[in-house]
């Protein structure tokens, strides 16, 4: 599956609702410190509900601690509303790590510089500042799926109907 990041996170809910779509795909979860609460938090832990023993979760002191510790050969996409490709034009394979910022600034314009082609968007309207968090990483957790035939994941390929009494 993928490595979903995040940089800084500042908002306990929105990492427990991440924690669970990466519980429910088998994404790694990389927490990147400082981070806006402790992973103990009760509001973490019930965005999360019963969903954290099937979460692998890393915790980085760091950004650079986290860059020294990806594999050399690690494919990166780094979602920012400054980006000219929107995510439907990458290509995600297995083992992608995918990189979002904090709520209230995203990721550091220097990071975005250094690694522009790498950098995708997620549509939206002119006016609107930004997805939530949580929202953007379950698009771009599913568009990376959706492009790899749902691989890992049950019932790949078949229709489940309802059967009502």
């Amino acid at each position: 599956m993928f490595h979903v990041v995040l940089i800084e996170p500042e908002i306990p809910q929105n990492a427990g609702n991440i924690a669970r779509t990466c519980a429910a795909t088998g994404c790694t979860l990389h927490l990147v410190k400082p981070l806006g609460f402790e992973i103990s938090d009760k509001y973490l832990r019930r965005a999360g509900l019963d969903y954290w023993h099937l979460v692998s979760v890393v915790v980085h002191e760091n950004a650079e601690a986290f860059f020294a510790a990806c594999p050399q050969d690690a494919r990166f996409h780094f979602f920012t509303t400054k980006a000219r490709r929107a995510y439907t034009e990458a290509e995600f394979r297995e083992g992608d790590y995918l990189v979002f910022g904090k709520e209230t600034r995203g990721l550091d314009e220097e990071l975005l510089v250094k690694h522009p082609e790498e950098c995708v968007r997620i549509p939206m309207r002119e006016a609107a500042r930004s997805l939530n968090l949580s929202n953007s990483v379950a698009v771009a957790v599913y568009e990376g799926l959706r492009q790899n035939a749902f691989d890992g994941l049950s019932g790949r390929g078949e229709l489940h109907r309802l059967h009502w009494e």
